[in-house]
């Protein structure tokens, strides 16, 4: 299966939190499967890291080392991602909504805790 992890679930995996589920983190450490983590949620984590709504346990310099010493692949925003923005008919948090356009188009599924999403097609929650 390959997996888009979403911000939550990323910042969770990278700061070993206990609020990753157990299943989670089999999939996570589940070498059948391709684990995704996209550009845009690293853009919204230095966001909400700059305006203090996120608070990180390493610095925001280093997630890229990070995400690449916990096997995740980087996918990059491409234009044919943020065109795919006008079929996404749901929800209304930009970054959720790129996503989602990102899995349409790359063949993913998104790995998520929120509970809106959870609701989607192609969706898994953890």
């Amino acid at each position: 299966m390959r997996l888009l992890l979403d911000t939550h679930v990323l910042i969770w995996a990278l700061e070993n939190s206990p609020r990753l589920s157990a299943d989670a983190r089999a999939l996570l450490q589940d070498g059948a499967h391709e684990h995704w983590v996209s550009a845009a949620s690293v853009w919204e984590i230095a966001i909400k890291a700059a305006i203090r709504k996120l608070k990180l346990a390493r610095p925001l310099g280093e997630i890229e080392r990070g995400i690449l010493d916990a096997g995740f692949q980087v996918l990059d925003v491409k234009i044919r991602h943020a065109a795919a923005l006008a079929g996404v008919a749901a929800p209304r948090d930009p970054f959720d909504r790129l996503l989602l356009a990102q899995c349409e188009i790359e063949t993913l599924r998104l790995l998520t805790a929120d509970r809106t999403l959870a609701q989607l097609p192609g969706v898994i929650a953890i």
